[in-house]
């Protein structure tokens, strides 16, 4: 079975982040995984992919290197936050919510890519001040903290996200307001999208330098 990250059911303080301001609940240490028609909730991780089907891998996926990284997810912002794993395919896997102000120990690995998003508006969040989380090496058995954070939205971009949470998507042509906002407020954040515009960027990267692994 591939060396895949695997939960520690507990959470921690971490101090500096604003409280909870919802009821919003999800079973902690439980792990959310994709089927049809939705998401079940169990501890059965994905193993890695055979042979066939891996030339169409993502470039942005994690690499099975066997080799263990403690890391400990620290969520400093007022958000309720969804760690998502990039498995072997590149698939996004998401783990159960992280609480406003509390941390989780994670078992991970060297060259495992994560992400971290708004559970209820599925807007990117930063960590350790960047977009993709890569656990590094331990050093003196110290875990490695994956520090999540708010990024700095633009005025619009915090305009849009309150108007989304105050008026449902069938009412938005409704407001009174200029057309290429409508298109504005329906052009909901997608984890999809950032995957496709980080997986170009680092192809751009990896074409300027083509020594680069």
């Amino acid at each position: 079975m591939a060396d895949v990250p695997r939960m520690r059911i507990g959470v921690c303080s971490c101090p500096g982040a604003s409280p909870p301001t919802n009821g919003w609940k999800v079973p902690v240490g439980l792990i959310l995984s994709p089927v049809s028609g939705g998401w079940r909730v169990g501890s059965e991780m994905p193993q890695e992919p055979g042979e066939e089907g891996r030339e169409q891998r993502r470039l942005l996926r994690s690499v099975n290197t066997r080799e263990p990284s403690h890391v400990i997810f620290c969520n400093r912002s007022p958000r309720l936050v969804i760690p998502i794993w990039l498995d072997f395919e590149g698939q996004p896997q998401p783990y159960a919510v992280l609480q406003p102000g509390t941390g989780r120990r994670m078992h991970s690995y060297l060259e495992h890519l994560w992400l971290f998003r708004d559970a209820e508006t599925d807007d990117g969040l930063l960590v350790n001040q960047t977009e993709m989380f890569v656990p590094t090496h331990n050093i003196n058995g110290q875990p490695v903290f994956a520090n999540i954070t708010l990024p700095v939205f633009s005025l619009k971009e915090r305009c849009l996200q309150v108007v989304r949470s105050l008026v449902k998507p069938v009412d938005y042509r409704k407001l009174d307001i200029v057309q290429s906002l409508y298109e504005d407020l329906e052009n909901h954040p997608k984890i999809e999208k950032d995957l496709q515009r980080l997986s170009l960027e680092r192809s751009k990267i990896r074409n300027e330098a083509p020594d680069l692994k």
